[in-house]
């Protein structure tokens, strides 16, 4: 049985301009060619379907939305089903869930992660695929997007709850896959505890865990046995203006399960110089990229290292997001230390997707308990 996974689909400017021409070849025909030899095919769709008239939520950070198109070149491309556990799923709401559930269901995808409630958010997935069963789990960090008992949305990343899920599936099912999104933005390492719970997901019984939302690529390691794949990188994801390397770059991986559960990665530039996504014909420098990150990841010292290090060259934005000051000037004036240090309640919030946030958290306990 061969799954291939890809990272965050999210058709903006350029991309969008083609895709709404209904002209999903120049964006992803390479990626065509790839889907047609898996048997089962999954990417993450981050962002919501919307007609135009739907309220956006309050929140941090951006809103994402695209129109039934998006689903549309998803289906082009050869994709089998969509993961919508992510912090952009319910950017518009319970309208915006609704419309992406009727979009997906309507083009033939399969759907997991995503919900009008937590019930239906955190059911497993299962795939008959060449005589065998695949079950999926979909999760995300908690960011704006978690469904509830009552409310639509995401299903919330949360070890106690993945664990049943993993025993329920692997009673069920061949093989049990979890897909997670969450990690640092622009981070190329996962931190400590994310390799913790994804080991634990391995001991707990899943065959094959895989991570993205960093919009960059990570490594990988095989524990115990098991693959676990820490970070896939935008998978199509154009935005106006600058772009990062890292933003360009990802992979799909493909995971043959048998006997021996074994990976293969197919890395791509992205919107880099025009809206599409390209593979790779020259590997050398990712492969050694990817080679360093291994190196890494396996071992928890050196991963402890680098996170610490990075989280420690971020404190000083981590501190300003607790004062009170706003705007461009007294942000400067802050950074210069010509002001004063106060704590304010007026940034809700920001401070509620810092502390609710895994990864935000931890990287805000960290430098508090380093000052």
């Amino acid at each position: 049985m061969k799954v291939l996974i890809a990272g965050d689909f999210c058709p903006r400017d350029r991309v969008a301009q083609t895709l709404e021409l209904e002209d999903y070849a120049s964006v992803l025909s390479e990626i065509h060619e790839e889907t047609a030899h898996a048997d089962f095919s999954i990417v993450n769709f981050e962002c919501p379907v919307t007609k135009g008239t739907e309220e956006a939520i309050t929140k941090c950070g951006p809103r994402l939305r695209c129109t039934t198109k998006g689903v549309k070149a998803i289906k082009w491309a050869g994709f089998d089903c969509v993961t919508l556990a992510n912090n952009h799923f319910l950017d518009y709401g319970k309208e915006g869930v609704e419309n992406t559930l009727q979009a997906c269901r309507k083009y033939g995808l399969d759907i997991v992660g995503g919900g009008l409630d937590f019930q239906e958010a955190s059911k497993v997935l299962y795939k008959k695929i060449n005589g065998e069963t695949l079950a999926i789990i979909n999760c995300c960090e908690h960011e704006f997007s978690i469904a509830t008992e009552t409310t639509a949305g995401s299903n919330p990343l949360n070890p106690i709850q993945q664990y049943y899920s993993i025993k329920e599936a692997r009673d069920k099912a061949d093989y049990v896959l979890v897909i997670i999104h969450g990690g640092h933005e622009m981070w190329q390492l996962p931190s400590p505890r994310m390799q913790e719970t994804y080991r634990f997901f391995i001991d707990a019984g899943a065959d094959a865990v895989v991570n993205h939302h960093q919009h960059c690529y990570s490594g990988y390691e095989y524990y115990n046995g098991k693959p676990i794949v820490y970070g896939l990188g935008n998978f199509c994801f154009d935005k106006q203006g600058y772009l990062p390397e890292l933003w360009c770059y990802g992979y799909m991986v493909n995971i043959n399960f048998s006997d021996e559960i074994k990976i293969e990665l197919y890395p791509y530039e992205q919107c880099r110089k025009e809206p599409k996504v390209m593979l790779l014909s020259d590997r050398k420098g990712f492969e050694e990229r990817i080679k360093e990150l291994n190196s890494i990841i396996s071992s928890p010292q050196k991963l402890q290292e680098e996170t610490y290090a990075y989280y420690s060259r971020n404190k000083k934005n981590i501190h300003m997001a607790f004062e009170p000051y706003r705007g461009r000037i007294l942000n400067k004036l802050y950074l210069l230390g010509l002001l004063p240090s106060f704590l304010s309640n007026n940034k809700k919030k920001k401070l509620l997707n810092l502390l609710q946030c895994e990864s935000h958290r931890d990287k805000v306990l960290h430098n508090l308990n380093t000052d």
